[in-house]
């Protein structure tokens, strides 16, 4: 499979920028506000599946993100108080596959798996079944609900060649485990060619990995997955399920939507949510970089907080760290600092 900077950036998107609203951490309980079916600009008629929710998970009015330079850096578009910028897919940046991804799983323990896809720049041969290390640090919580979301600290790690990316996401999952629905920030060579902070989406059928992107149905006409963030910004991330469709937020705008028939319509609740810093990595003493690189016992390192879920129970996150390498620091039942600079032996 040959893509451009993953293949998820839509040619042409309009260039909306207005200033970002304040916004607040409640439960949505306004899903009712939006009517079923809608009518589009040319008068046409719109499948209810496509109106995502009145309200953001959050609780607040979407509007545009305020969108920076086309192919403007993580750090430029910090400079420059922009959410985001549409990345530059030219051929001169293309990369050939995905990287791998992983699944944050119950048990706390070193998640593995293997890939044919190489760090980039390859610091090995490019081999079949290149085994793949996991770190976690993660706030779970077995709950019913709609949807999630949580401020995050954007960030962007330095990830050692050897290793393939670091990020950090929600995710929505079935009780078993099986489906999942993820968002979030993400440094990866392997899949975007560069060392920027990119917006990312992925999804899980029946305990399977899917590709970044694969089978999302863009909504947003000012940003979409895979481009890139500001660094050193706190953004909301979240995810509601509403009118068949899991549907995904950033910042203030509703990006897009899986629909209900990925999962032939048996996941549309969640039974497990997860809050979490992961590293895939070559070995389970990597050198890359969690959150922003600082320990968290720092106030200055990288935090997941103000998670709340949408019509669930009241948040009550259990944090742990799968690793000795990374660690986490809770601070309330929605909210904790994670990260660190990676092995001591680096």
């Amino acid at each position: 499979m040959s893509i451009s900077r993953r293949g998820l950036i839509a040619a042409g998107l309009a260039v909306a920028v207005v200033g970002t609203l304040g916004v607040v951490s409640t439960m949505n309980a306004g899903a009712a506000e939006t009517p079923t079916s809608s009518v589009a600009g040319d008068g046409t008629a719109v499948d209810a599946a496509e109106v995502p929710p009145a309200l953001l998970p959050w609780g607040a009015v979407p509007h545009p993100v305020r969108k920076g330079k086309f192919g403007a850096s993580s750090e430029a578009l910090a400079a420059a108080g922009a959410s985001a910028a549409t990345d530059d897919t030219s051929s001169s940046r293309r990369v050939t596959a995905f990287g791998p991804k992983g699944q944050s799983r119950r048990g706390g323990v070193l998640q593995t798996s293997e890939t044919s896809v190489p760090p980039l720049p390859p610091s090995r041969a490019a081999t079949a079944n290149t085994e793949v290390d996991y770190l976690y640090t993660v706030g779970q919580q077995s709950a019913v609900t709609d949807g999630v979301a949580g401020l995050f600290t954007v960030a962007k790690p330095t990830v050692a060649p050897a290793d393939w990316h670091s990020l950090a996401e929600a995710a929505v999952q079935s009780a078993d485990g099986l489906q999942v629905v993820e968002v979030g920030w993400t440094v990866d060579r392997s899949t975007f060619g560069d060392e920027e902070t990119h917006l990312f989406v992925y999804h899980w059928v029946d305990g399977q990995p899917t590709c970044y992107g694969c089978d999302f149905l863009q909504y947003s006409k000012t940003v979409a997955p895979g481009a890139i963030l500001a660094e050193g910004t706190t953004k909301q991330f979240g995810i509601q399920h509403f009118n068949s469709a899991w549907w995904i937020a950033y910042d203030s705008e509703w990006i897009g939507s899986f629909p209900d028939k990925l999962w032939a319509g048996r996941f549309v609740q969640s039974g497990m949510v997860q809050v979490f810093g992961e590293v895939a990595a070559s070995s389970a003493q990597p050198c890359t970089q969690m959150g922003n690189g600082k320990t968290p016992e720092s106030t200055a390192a990288a935090r997941i907080g103000s998670v709340t879920y949408v019509n669930g129970p009241t948040v009550a996150l259990r944090v742990n760290a799968t690793t000795d390498v990374y660690a986490t620091a809770q601070l309330s039942d929605r909210t904790f600092r994670y990260g660190g600079p990676g092995a001591s032996v680096c």
